[in-house]
């Protein structure tokens, strides 16, 4: 359904910014697909790319078999995109964004209501509200609403549950599951691990280059690593002191962690306790 071959795109007068570099990749059809990356990884720029926001520089590109540059008035009446940012009409109440992207694509609520059903059933209470009044949760269903109307082959949704609740993500990544069962394909890019966890099959981007290609279950048995998450009262003088010791490959904080990776088999969550000498719980 998607295919990047040689894929290279800059930014700047002078081409100085390297975006993206030699991406390779291939997604199935009815594939649920992510791109897990950190912020600047190159996801916003890849998805732009494959929905015929951007031009690549180098390399090949199609979706469904049409290729991005020459087919894409063809290809964007295929194609569903929710990007990170709430993009819809913010004056417009949610029934009238439902009505005038459906207007866009020259089909109706009616038509495939099937599709949103379960999700506008949640925002039904607020037809009438103006979307810029909607909280979070409600923006992102909205604008997932107004992506599948016209029934596209395949759903791009960049960064969709940045900012929203846990409980909203739980509820967005349920929809994602049930959109597959549709036989539409999806590509999803996002920051958090739990989420990629939930994809079929994943591309770990860092600096514009595809790290590695599997299923998450794969990626996570060949990270070859121990890893441990320590929290303590003092997290930057036991980062210092666990820094020192022999046989640790890196100590560094994630969020309200330490994590702590080693390949050493005398590196164990007992061994780190006692070098620390405090009382705190490891995870």
């Amino acid at each position: 359904m998607i295919k990047v071959n040689d894929l290279f795109k800059t930014f700047g007068k002078k081409n100085e910014i390297k975006a993206l570099s030699n991406i390779n990749l291939t997604v199935s059809s009815g594939e649920l697909y992510g791109l897990i990356g950190p912020d600047g990884a190159g996801k916003t720029t890849l998805i732009r790319i494959l929905t015929t926001l951007l031009l690549p520089d180098r390399g090949y590109v199609s979706v469904d078999g049409l290729d991005v540059k020459s087919d894409f008035k063809e290809l964007r009446k295929k194609l569903g995109y929710m990007p990170g940012r709430f993009s819809l009409y913010q004056d417009l109440s949610v029934q009238e964004n439902l009505s005038f992207y459906a207007n866009i694509f020259n089909t109706s609520i009616e038509a495939n209501y099937h599709l949103i059903k379960d999700i506008y059933i949640q925002l039904e209470p607020f037809s009438n509200r103006r979307a810029g009044a909607l909280s979070g949760g409600m923006k992102q269903k909205l604008a997932l609403c107004c992506a599948l109307i016209h029934k596209p082959k395949v759903l791009f949704l960049d960064e969709p549950t940045t900012g929203v609740d846990v409980v909203s993500r739980k509820e967005f990544w349920n929809m994602l599951d049930n959109l597959k069962n549709e036989g539409i394909t999806i590509f999803v890019s996002t920051p958090y691990m739990d989420e990629a966890g939930l994809c079929d099959r994943l591309a770990l981007i860092q600096n514009g280059s595809i790290l590695s290609e599997n299923t998450p279950n794969e990626l996570i048995s060949k990270f070859g690593y121990n890893l441990f998450a320590v929290k303590t009262q003092t997290m930057n003088k036991a980062r210092n002191f666990l820094s020192t010791l022999r046989g640790l490959n890196d100590v560094y904080i994630f969020g309200e962690y330490l994590h702590v990776k080693s390949d050493f088999e005398e590196i164990t969550e007992t061994y780190l306790f006692s070098q620390l000498n405090i009382d705190e719980k490891f995870y």
